[in-house]
């Protein structure tokens, strides 16, 4: 599998999940706590790990085929 695809798919998924982990953490401290606020550290945890681990399974089922 080429470098440049699964570089790809990871900003893919990286941004996919960011964007969705900030919404879920915005609306969880508007409605739970009553303030706005993004969880920026969470979010970027979450969207790493996730980016990490399905370029993994890209490459491993890649390789296995």
């Amino acid at each position: 599998m080429r470098a440049t695809r699964l570089f790809s798919l990871f900003v893919v998924v990286f941004a996919a999940a960011i964007v969705a982990s900030a919404v879920v953490t915005y609306l969880w401290g508007l409605t739970v706590r009553g303030e706005g606020a993004i969880d920026w550290e969470a979010s970027v945890r979450l969207a790493l790990v996730l980016g990490i681990v399905c370029s993994v399974v890209e490459a491993w089922e890649h390789m296995t085929r």
